[in-house]
């Protein structure tokens, strides 16, 4: 099984979307193995958000990000990067699909609800700065017999 990050971003956790994203990702048949809220640090921001340094939009990325509590959750299934991927939506909310988090809830390019994973490699990266080993559980669900197939 794949692990990825999902964080739900200020504006969703300010909006009362956690509820309904958790419910989503929980009856799409993914597992959560590790949750938490917190409001993320400038210099963690400035981490996760690494890759794009230097761009005219990375302060407005971070100064987003700190500004409110987040919802931070390590997800867990059969191909679930590409899996969350196709739940959230393309990043435009006004391009995302209809039945997606960001094509059912998101406006604005710059407030689109949740963030995921786009690889393998950076689910690691970035579930390694937010979650310490210990806090992520490895646990069995009786219902994942009814989800996946031997």
């Amino acid at each position: 099984m794949e692990q990825t990050y999902v964080m739900i971003k200020p504006d969703g956790v300010q909006r009362n979307l956690v509820g309904e994203i958790v419910s989503k990702i929980e009856k799409k048949g993914y597992k959560i193995v590790a949750m938490k809220m917190l409001k993320i640090s400038k210099e963690t921001a400035e981490t996760h958000y690494g890759e794009h340094k230097g761009k005219p939009f990375f302060n407005g990325l971070v100064n987003f990000i700190i500004s409110s509590p987040v919802v931070a959750m390590v997800v867990e299934g059969a191909d679930v990067v590409a899996g969350m991927r196709k739940m959230l939506g393309v990043t435009n909310p006004l391009n995302a699909d209809f039945g997606t988090i960001r094509g059912d809830y998101g406006v604005d390019m710059g407030r689109n609800i949740i963030h995921g994973s786009d690889s393998l490699e950076s689910a690691k990266r970035e579930i390694g700065i937010f979650f310490k080993a210990e806090e992520i559980y490895n646990y069995e669900r009786t219902i994942d017999s009814w989800i996946y197939e031997n």
